[in-house]
């Protein structure tokens, strides 16, 4: 598995190379400077170096080496750039996204909506505190949620239903439409894995 993240890796970093930072950087919402070959890319309101003569990835303010998988989707978000399209304001499922949400929902549900359902079904109180880590707002939706800034033109909305003795409890990661025109399906299925990733991480550690 390490292999195939590194090879995708180092191709979209090659991928990154063949396009016109300058272009890029007036598609996406980040700053490109010239003189050091060096985007800089907010990721969860952490500013992130991308610097292409090194090929590599670092967060600006401590200079930690984010995984893998996160600098995946980063350099997804970089490469993927093209003229920002007009989509409805609204939350929908992974299941209603094109290009495969639904063919890939049942092993997303698995992987990240359990963890939710497992770390906050029965106690959807701790999602906001274990949410600030993240920069999460509140939002209105169940008995809990939280909205997220991934990038600055993609949200995410966290949403748990506590569960009882007669219910179960539920979670669910909505995106909005628009991100079909900034990452690829499978980056955005790694985006909302890494939000619940954290978020599992943040109320182990509570």
């Amino acid at each position: 598995m390490e292999t195939n993240y590194r090879i995708a890796y180092d191709k979209y970093w090659q991928d990154l190379k063949k396009k016109v930072p300058e272009e890029i950087a007036a598609q996406r919402a980040v700053t490109y400077f010239s003189n050091t070959r060096q985007f800089i890319v907010t990721f969860f309101n952490s500013e992130y170096i991308l610097d292409c003569d090194t090929e590599t990835i670092s967060r600006k303010r401590d200079g930690h080496i984010p995984e893998i998988t996160t600098s995946i989707i980063m350099l997804n978000y970089l490469t993927y750039a093209k003229a920002p399209q007009e989509t409805a304001k609204k939350w929908v499922s992974l299941k209603e996204l094109p290009n495969g949400g639904m063919l890939f929902y049942p092993a997303f549900y698995k992987n990240s909506i359990l963890s939710l359902i497992k770390a906050f079904g029965h106690q959807s109180q701790q999602l906001l505190p274990c949410a600030a880590a993240l920069s999460g707002v509140p939002a209105s939706f169940g008995d809990a949620s939280v909205a997220f800034q991934a990038f600055p033109e993609i949200f995410l909305c966290v949403i748990i239903w506590e569960g009882d003795e007669d219910v179960r409890a539920n979670a669910t990661i909505l995106y909005e439409p628009c991100i079909e025109h900034f990452l690829h399906i499978e980056s955005t299925i790694g985006l909302g894995m890494y939000l619940a990733e954290k978020l599992k991480r943040q109320a182990l550690s509570s």
